[in-house]
């Protein structure tokens, strides 16, 4: 105090700049909430009243605002466990939440309304846009090796569109997404691939996956240096591919039905099926099963995780297995084309388990078996890698190269290192040497390895492979 007895003016300007971080935090964490959709404007004011209740004890108990915050926040657990108990208490509006009315309030109707609307135009764009193509005489009997170098730009630019004008992404953005697409009908259309030719088909393989990142940039609003964003996406990707999956499945069972009944009196359905309902069916299911997710995604989010927990043990046991029965045998891995394939797949499982695995933990918690059951599936999966790699390299030796055997040996050289560092930071984790957290940030970080990768078989190998 002043020698007067009055408080001096530095001790009020830091109570007020206090208080205004305080409220900015209290303000993110507010927002955090709000984007979960099922949570309703007065669950979110609601749960924003328990915090403030929380920080005031701990402030009056003696704490400073900072401090409390954060201990408030973590009495109040994570935010899957608020979403979870909010599930429980609120069971019946978040399975109406399934339905296309929503069980929302009233004053979401409009939002919903035209974002579904713009969805089906934005499916409908996809489903008519792979039917163009035969107005101009291409046809899916005699010109297959177009249609499988151009599925993934029909079905993707729509679905980037929709999230660009659902996210509001920035224009600069929009060029950037705009220019990345235009590359890939640069190399999908203007080299001179024969249908049948490897570069065709090596393509038509690693242009999905180019694009699916370009993709994730519109749905991460152009935040896509963000670790959490990013992880939002390797999330939002694996619920995409569980609905369509499903899509897929109630689609195909309709579609027989469709044509036995049209056959039972006399109308022979499958020309339909095959050139229209199927082609235009696939690419609009893209659209909408990123919808379902967006929208529907606070309900059924925990679906990957889930099938992560119910998978990973078997795929443990079937790759150690393995293992074991080269070691036994002494046998090497024949190295043909569809084996190769067989095997990459593998290894991309077992990198989905892990992401999901990793997207699903709560970087806080205490190690537990599942976390050396993914050790185990890392390293197994490791050795397996090596076996390929040595095998990919001794038919070079013997063959010398070409575009599947140099992709083959590129696309094995990333996974390796995914997975060598992969398995070193799981170590370290299990052996209390780092955090957890830097594995998901490792995994995130090298979405762009992927992608440069893709793109680099699509520009570049056709020309460096004469085409062939």
């Amino acid at each position: 105090m002043d020698m007067d007895g009055t408080a001096p003016e530095g001790g009020a300007s830091h109570g007020t700049a206090e208080d205004a971080a305080l409220e900015a935090q209290i303000g993110e964490w507010v927002a955090y909430m709000r984007r979960r959709r099922e949570l309703s404007a007065a669950d979110s004011d609601e749960l924003e009243d328990h915090l403030r209740n929380s920080i005031d004890e701990l402030t009056e108990a003696g704490l400073e605002p900072d401090e409390a915050f954060l201990i408030a926040v973590k009495r109040m657990g994570s935010l899957d466990e608020v979403s979870r108990e909010f599930a429980r208490e609120h069971s019946e509006r978040l399975w109406k939440q399934l339905v296309l009315t929503g069980g929302g309030e009233p004053a979401k109707a409009g939002p919903v309304r035209k974002d579904l609307l713009i969805m089906i135009a934005c499916a409908a764009v996809a489903a008519i846009g792979i039917k163009i193509p035969a107005l101009f005489g291409l046809t899916f009997d005699n010109d297959l090796g177009f249609y499988g170098r151009n599925f993934s730009l029909f079905a993707l630019v729509p679905l980037a569109a929709y999230f660009i004008w659902r996210n509001q992404v920035r224009p600069a953005m929009i060029g950037v997404i705009a220019a990345l697409f235009a590359l890939g009908v640069i190399g999908a259309n203007v080299y001179p691939l024969d249908n049948d030719a490897d570069t065709t088909i090596l393509t038509a393989i690693h242009l999905p996956i180019a694009l699916w990142l370009v993709v994730g940039i519109a749905y991460a609003s152009g935040e896509w240096r963000s670790d959490r964003r990013r992880m939002d996406f390797i999330r939002f990707t694996g619920e995409v591919a569980i609905y369509y999956v499903l899509i897929a499945l109630g689609g195909g069972v309709l579609t027989a039905f469709t044509v036995g009944v049209f056959r039972a009196i006399g109308i022979d359905a499958e020309i339909l099926v095959s050139q229209w309902v199927l082609p235009c069916g696939a690419l609009a299911a893209v659209v909408v099963a990123a919808w379902l997710v967006g929208w529907k995604q606070s309900v059924i989010e925990n679906m990957a995780p889930v099938l992560t927990r119910v998978f990973t043990p078997l795929f443990v046991v079937a790759l150690l297995a393995f293992v074991g029965a080269v070691i036994w045998t002494g046998n090497g891995i024949d190295i043909e084309r569809d084996v190769l394939i067989l095997f990459d797949l593998v290894l991309v499982a077992v990198l989905g388990l892990l992401l999901y695995g990793i997207s699903a933990r709560e970087p806080a918690a205490p190690r537990g078996w599942f976390d050396w059951l993914q050790f185990a599936l890392v390293v197994s999966a490791l050795v397996i890698d090596v076996l390929v790699l040595l095998a990919v390299n001794s038919r070079i030796a013997e063959f010398g190269f070409s575009a599947n055997k140099t992709a083959a040996l590129g696309e094995n050289l990333i996974l390796l290192a995914n997975l060598a560092w992969s398995a070193w930071l799981l170590a370290a984790f299990l052996w209390r040497r780092a955090p957890f957290s830097r594995l998901e940030r490792w995994q995130t970080g090298y979405l762009i390895v992927y992608a440069a990768w893709a793109w680099i078989v699509v520009l570049a190998f056709p020309p460096i492979f004469d085409f062939v």
